[in-house]
């Protein structure tokens, strides 16, 4: 009897040897576990909150916004320019002969004027202002400073209007070259040097002679070191050319408002041509008139006032 129970207890029962392979294997799954490097290790402690694991967050943290590029902000639109004080209009006044107008926008290079605003006509002392211009730059460029007494002679042809004067320095600065000067710098369309080659025969357009003023006002005539003493002459015309364009602006405004006019009788047309530059803040103009010779200056020059009043924007 004895034996028989020594007999059995030396073989392994079926269920003891599962439990001891059970009790192995999660012996083995707690080293792996444990084991530094170990991809189980790595979950365990994803699972677990071990911090000394690395641990991939990307399925559950919220999406990085900051590497994306943020929205360019709407541009703000330019505000527009202040309206210039004159309207694109076309107008029909009792005047007798032929006239003409044309305004440049010195901001935007816009042109606005009649239907016949590219017709031209001689521009008699108008032209002076061109003539010292290029005297003025050409001495400039040639590294020359105008004596005393030449900057009083230039005084006098652009306040006073002086031929005689205005004779000598269109002498000086090479005669119809300086108007084949004006057409390639003032970059003018209509214009054209005289049959005879004197300045007051030159021809322009109204539409010409706002490009002249912009020529003028922006320095390309006169160059950098002249300009402001040349539009300052302007703002001073005085005596029997001081009419026209600046008139139609209140008091106030005048004198700020360059000018440079022109006025003769062509006996051989029989007419008066009457003409006015003017040079404003933001703007240039040029009105243009002829009529018959028997009517006088006077005529011609109330008529530039005249249509420039009647293109002004209405103030109230």
């Amino acid at each position: 009897m004895a034996g028989s129970r020594r007999a059995r207890g030396g073989e392994a029962s079926p269920l003891r040897l599962i439990v001891i392979a059970v009790v192995l294997i999660g012996l083995v799954l707690v080293s792996l576990r444990l084991m530094p490097g170990s991809p189980l290790a790595s979950a365990a402690a994803a699972r677990w909150g071990d911090p000394s694991a690395p641990v991939d967050r990307a399925a559950d943290a919220p999406p990085d916004r900051s590497s994306r590029p943020s929205p360019s902000p709407s541009a703000s639109p330019s505000p527009s320019p202040e309206p210039l004080p004159f309207a694109d209009r076309q107008i029909d006044l009792d005047i007798e002969g032929w006239y003409a107008w044309s305004v440049l926008d010195t901001r935007t290079g816009k042109i606005i004027g009649s239907k016949n605003m590219d017709e031209t006509s001689t521009t008699a002392s108008l032209i002076k202002a061109w003539i010292v211009a290029d005297y003025l730059r050409r001495a400039d460029e040639a590294g020359q400073t105008p004596s005393d007494a030449k900057l009083a002679d230039a005084t006098r042809i652009i306040r006073d209007s002086d031929n005689t004067r205005a004779e000598q320095f269109y002498n000086s600065v090479g005669r119809s070259a300086s108007i084949k000067r004006l057409i390639s710098i003032c970059k003018t369309t209509d214009s054209s040097v005289a049959a005879d080659g004197g300045w007051s025969r030159t021809n322009l357009s109204p539409r010409d002679t706002a490009r002249l003023g912009a020529c003028i006002k922006d320095g390309r005539a006169a160059g950098p070191e002249w300009t402001k003493w040349l539009i300052n002459e302007m703002r001073l015309v005085r005596g029997a050319g001081d009419f026209g364009i600046r008139k139609a602006f209140p008091e106030s405004e005048q004198k700020k408002i360059a000018i440079k006019n022109g006025w003769i009788d062509r006996t051989r047309e029989q007419e008066m041509h009457i003409n006015c530059l003017a040079i404003g803040d933001d703007w240039t103009m040029g009105v243009m008139v002829r009529y018959p010779i028997g009517m006088g200056y006077e005529y011609g020059m109330k008529n530039c006032q005249k249509i420039t009043e009647a293109v002004l924007r209405s103030t109230t």
